[in-house]
């Protein structure tokens, strides 16, 4: 088993560091400026009418209603669904990593990257919904695979391009559905269990070296509960993730204030760390070469980036394969749940998980050293344990917060892989697919942290950029589409608008918009 877990490793190493270089990350980045720019900030400049049309609108029927459409899910339900699968240990476990790894300053990448990120979330779901058509089932599909396809495909001399990169995102998601959206996932939950609720009757018995018996339980038990949700389909994932997602996510923003508010004379200290650190090493290494500081900031920025991405997902093209099976019939509005979806996720609760570390001792702000005995994986639990120290009820909270935001990643993720199994291979295979993803939760409880991490990075990464090339190269649709929107929706001229590549479905969506 080591031997086969070492050669994993080796490979993963060589093509993680590929993906991740710097084409990679000038990619991600750039996309996101490129769609800011072009969009004239839209993230910022139409701020308030993003906001009601999101947030400001869960109170409207038509947003958290159930769809009539038994084939289609609501906006609300959409956007649960896609932070279950974005909300996950990257918003815990990736947070503290990103903090040991590359110093508070990869807080500050994080903002940045979420900042662009909301943008190439948008532009991604603006193409999602309008590249989306009908599968055998009636059910909507859409995704970077069908963009790729029809969109860049359509480009004079790219056709068989389309084809290639469509496939390989297709390949790649399916890839990535086993990695962030399972093993990644699933290791997270057996390490804080195990860490949290300790039975020493089952973790005393290696079954093999490094794997207990208690692992191996916990996976079983996650197994059975994912076939229950995962095997009745997306509604039921719908349905489970609009009740899960909004108590959890409260839930732990609230334990959060807990912690920030008591620590409260170390929240200035904090933010002067994320930004000072963002642009120089901390002070262990203060003394370094000039190279060993490029190379430290390198560091700094990477993990940010890397663990923001990790977190968002924007720039995978992941969500939009769940926000496509929303019922609306406007590119731009489901885009703007994307902005949401990011801002939520990062500027807000990836935020709350750095400052809960950075303000409660158990990470130094001066050395980066952290507190005796917690490291990368129980940093967070550490920290609510300072505060929630009776009967270790922090740990244990973190433990409880963990398990819903990796088991509902895991749900989120099982929809994500099985779209791109659902193009590779059709609609009646899909069920195969389901089997396999439930499977790999057991890989996830007997790997190791680090490697089924960076499996996961390798994937994101390999996911990234056939996605991220679609949505370049396609980024004048993106102008297109959201200049028609603002012109009938904000400045209520009269223009026809622009819903679908496909006349059709134009037609039955402009028909919707007049009733």
């Amino acid at each position: 088993m080591n031997a086969i877990l070492n050669n994993v490793t080796s490979v993963n190493d060589a093509v993680n560091s590929f993906v991740w270089g710097k084409v990679g990350l000038f990619l991600l980045i750039g996309t996101g400026i490129l769609l800011t720019v072009v969009t004239k900030v839209f993230q910022i400049s139409h701020l308030p009418h993003w906001w009601k049309s999101t947030i400001g609108s869960l109170f409207h029927r038509d947003v958290i209603g159930h769809s009539k459409d038994v084939r289609s899910i609501s906006p609300f339900q959409a956007l649960c669904t896609a932070l279950a699968a974005t909300v996950g240990t990257g918003n815990i476990a990736g947070v503290a990593a990103a903090i040991c790894t590359g110093g508070a300053g990869a807080v500050f990448w994080m903002w940045i990257a979420a900042f662009f990120g909301m943008m190439t979330n948008f532009s991604e779901n603006v193409l999602g919904i309008y590249y989306r058509r009908r599968n055998g089932e009636n059910e909507w599909s859409g995704g970077a695979m069908y963009y790729l396809r029809d969109g860049l495909g359509a480009k004079k001399g790219c056709k068989g391009i389309g084809k290639v990169l469509a496939a390989l995102f297709s390949c790649f998601a399916i890839l990535a559905s086993f990695g962030i959206g399972s093993m990644g996932q699933v290791n997270k939950i057996v390490l804080n269990i195990e860490s949290a609720f300790k039975i020493e009757a089952l973790s005393g018995i290696q079954v093999f070296e490094g794997v207990s018996l208690y692992a191996i339980l916990i996976g079983v038990v996650l197994v059975v509960l994912a076939s229950l949700i995962i095997l009745g389909g997306l509604r039921r994932i719908a349905s489970f993730a609009e009740k899960v997602v909004p108590f959890m996510v409260v839930a732990f923003i609230l334990g959060a204030f807990v912690i920030v508010g008591k620590n409260y004379a170390h929240i200035l200290p904090a933010f002067g760390a994320i930004f000072k650190n963002a642009f120089t090493p901390i002070a262990a290494i203060g003394g370094a070469s000039g190279y060993m500081l490029k190379t430290v900031i390198d560091k700094t920025m990477t993990q940010g980036f890397k663990r923001g991405v990790f977190s968002n997902e924007a720039g995978l093209g992941s969500s939009v394969m769940v926000h496509s099976n929303s019922n609306v019939k406007e590119p731009v509005i489901q885009g703007m749940w994307g902005i949401f979806e990011v801002f939520a996720d990062t500027m807000i609760v990836c935020t709350l998980t750095a400052l809960v570390v950075l303000t409660s001792g158990v990470y130094d702000l001066s050395t980066g050293a952290t507190a005796d005995g917690v490291g990368d994986a129980t940093l967070v639990a550490g920290a609510f344990n300072s505060v929630f120290s009776f009967g270790n009820i922090g740990e244990k909270f973190v433990a409880v917060a963990m398990f819903l935001f990796a088991f509902t990643t895991v749900l989120g993720w099982s929809h994500y892989g099985t779209k791109a199994w659902e193009y590779l291979f059709g609609t009646k295979s899909t069920v195969v697919f389901k089997l396999l993803h439930i499977a790999t939760i057991i890989l996830g409880a007997v790997m190791t942290s680090s490697l089924a991490w960076d499996i996961s990075d390798t994937f994101n990464g390999l996911m990234m950029i056939p996605n991220l090339i679609g949505v370049v190269v396609l980024f004048p649709l993106v102008m297109k589409i959201t200049k028609n929107y603002v012109d009938r929706k904000i400045r209520k001229q009269d223009v026809k608008p622009i819903l679908s590549y496909d006349p059709a479905i134009q037609k039955e969506a402009e028909e919707s918009l007049d009733q």
